[in-house]
């Protein structure tokens, strides 16, 4: 009896986890495409957005399911659910903050909430937030997937973030995490348009993606690319992220830490 209750709590954690991977190996496949495919063009990428919106969308919830019922304590179900709700939809209204060359204050909680939840409830959290954010901003497109994949994305990261830090290095590492993946976001964000994207002047057709290039044709493309149109954009995200995290980070840290209690959260 006891060897099948062991099977059986492996099973429940391995279920979520699968499907993380796979969500996250299908949307690198599908970032990695201007770099491997000889052709693409926007149907095809509307295409794939719309396949990779259902498999992320599905993991996510998914894995929510999975990481509340595993990790919330008995009886505690539904407070975890409702907790879970609550920052979704406390994090997607704050996307109706007016940002400033790329600078939003939605990171912030995505990447909070992962460092205190953990990875699996970190990806979660990015990719409903987006999703819900979409829904109420009506930035519903084939873009959507991409984006939610990303901020899932930083969401598990953050969770890798080791806990035992001193308060001032757990702000310093934070706000780092948050300069790096402010910049990356945008990085593979132009990924999903950089191969349909019209060419500009003559002068700029050395920026964009043609079938028949090597790889390392492609990346130094690519690199000029993404310093001639998204630097500026994203080093603001950048900036801005890592301000928030160093201002509001602790605090928000504390609460969070907090509500985790009361829904009696295991450790990972």
């Amino acid at each position: 009896m006891h060897i099948q209750s062991t099977c059986l709590l492996n099973d429940q954690r391995l279920i979520p986890g699968s499907f993380l991977v796979v969500a996250t190996l299908v949307a690198a496949a599908a970032f990695a495409l201007p770099f491997a495919a000889s052709g693409s063009t926007s149907s095809a990428r509307v295409t794939e957005g719309s396949l990779l919106l259902g498999i992320v969308t599905a993991a996510a919830l998914i894995v929510a399911v999975g990481e509340l019922a595993r990790q919330a304590g008995p009886g505690n179900l539904s407070r975890a659910t409702a907790l879970l709700g609550v920052l979704v939809a406390l994090d997607a209204a704050l996307r109706l903050i007016p940002s400033l060359l790329g600078a939003s204050p939605i990171f912030v909680l995505i990447i909070l909430v992962g460092y205190v939840f953990g990875s699996a409830f970190g990806f979660t959290m990015g990719a409903l937030t987006l999703l819900l954010s979409a829904i109420i901003t009506a930035g519903i497109g084939p873009w959507l997937p991409f984006q939610m994949i990303c901020a899932a994305w930083i969401g598990a990261g953050a969770g890798l973030i080791p806990m035992t830090m001193r308060p001032e290095t757990q702000r310093r590492v934070l706000a780092a995490f948050g300069a790096v993946v402010g910049l990356l976001f945008g990085a593979l964000m132009n990924l999903y348009s950089w191969p349909f994207a019209a060419p500009g002047a003559e002068i700029g057709q050395s920026l964009y993606w043609v079938p028949g290039l090597t790889l390392g044709e492609t990346l130094e493309r690519y690199w000029h690319f993404y310093l001639t149109t998204s630097l500026v954009h994203d080093a603001t995200r950048a900036v801005a992220t890592a301000a928030l995290l160093i201002v509001a980070g602790p605090t928000v840290v504390r609460l969070l830490r907090r509500f985790r209690l009361q829904v009696s959260w295991s450790e990972m």
